[in-house]
């Protein structure tokens, strides 16, 4: 059964990948390259995630979010302000995320 998230389409683009809820800076070293980046929000520490990240999916923000900014600068697909997102989705579970349209998929 697939679960579809909402959000603010922040960076277009369609990646499919593995999730890691990451919500705070001591879970950095949880991240692996490839990874689609599961948070609250992001701020300018979180950037180098953003070099390895697949996809980023956050709970707030908008189009001029920190996370929206750093994704469209590196190219990757990212959907903010989904409600819930680090509660709906848990680290392992595969997701589609596509940008453009804002949605995010739990397969």
């Amino acid at each position: 059964m697939i679960k579809t998230l909402t959000g603010i389409p922040a960076s277009s683009g369609v990646a499919k990948g593995v999730a890691k809820v990451i919500l705070t800076e001591l879970q950095f070293s949880e991240f692996t390259p490839e990874d689609i980046l599961v948070t609250k929000q992001t701020s300018p520490a979180w950037t180098p995630l953003f070099a390895a990240a697949k996809g980023v999916i956050t709970e707030l923000g908008g189009q001029l979010s920190h996370a929206a900014i750093v994704s469209r600068e590196y190219g990757i697909p990212a959907v903010v302000g989904v409600k819930n997102a680090t509660s709906e989705i848990k680290s392992g579970q595969t997701v589609v995320i596509n940008g453009s349209e804002g949605k995010v998929e739990i397969v």
